[in-house]
């Protein structure tokens, strides 16, 4: 079964924010996280159970290659993801 992966305003504005740091330090490497996070959000689509419960029922996946984690819940036939945060900074608890 391939899940439908929705992604809520605040990780689309995490995501540009991370594309526009990474494009800072280098050209294109933006975009080379851009496809990393696009590949996990793949996996998500394909297994979206393998992650255990992080927090209440968020669950995270790690991008490969960049310290980024993916919040995210399942709903119904759903993966919402909540935030894409960098894996060193502190976040808040409440990813909502």
């Amino acid at each position: 079964m391939s899940w439908r992966v929705t992604l809520r305003p605040a990780p689309q504005a995490d995501l540009r924010d991370a594309r526009d740091w990474y494009d800072q330090r280098r050209e294109e490497l933006g975009n080379e996280f851009l496809l990393a996070a696009t590949d996990a959000m793949l996996s998500l689509e394909e297994a979206p159970h393998v992650r255990q419960i992080y927090y209440r029922d968020f669950r995270r996946a790690l991008m490969d290659r960049f310290p980024y984690k993916i919040f995210y819940r399942i709903e119904g036939g759903q993966v919402i993801v909540h935030r894409v945060l960098h894996a060193a900074l502190d976040h808040p608890r409440e990813l909502d």
